[in-house]
C-alpha cells in the first residue's frame, strides 16, 4: 500500500500521497463533494487506486484515533 507522508517542506506539513503534492485532505474533499475512487483516478491518472485507498485509510485511523482520544479524556461524543 502507499505511503502517506508529512514533510513541512510540502504543503506545510500535511499529509500527503508520497511522491506528490496530493494531500489526504484533498483527496476527502474530493469524495465528501461526490466523486468515486474512480473519478479521482481520472483526474488523477498518475495515482494509483491503492494510493488513494491509503489516503482514505489514513483518514479513517485519525477519525478514530480522535474519537478514541476523546473518550478516553471524557468528553461527549456526538
Amino acid at each position: 500500500m502507499a505511503k502517506i507522508v508529512s514533510d513541512p517542506k510540502i504543503l506545510g506539513g500535511k499529509p500527503v500521497i508520497a511522491g506528490t503534492r496530493i494531500s489526504v485532505e484533498l483527496i476527502m474533499n474530493f469524495l465528501s463533494a461526490g466523486m468515486s475512487v474512480k473519478d479521482i483516478l481520472s483526474e488523477y491518472p498518475e495515482l494509483k487506486k491503492s494510493e488513494v485507498m491509503a489516503a482514505i485509510d489514513y483518514a479513517a485511523k485519525l477519525v478514530t484515533k480522535s474519537k478514541t482520544t476523546r473518550a478516553t479524556a471524557g468528553l461527549v461524543l456526538n
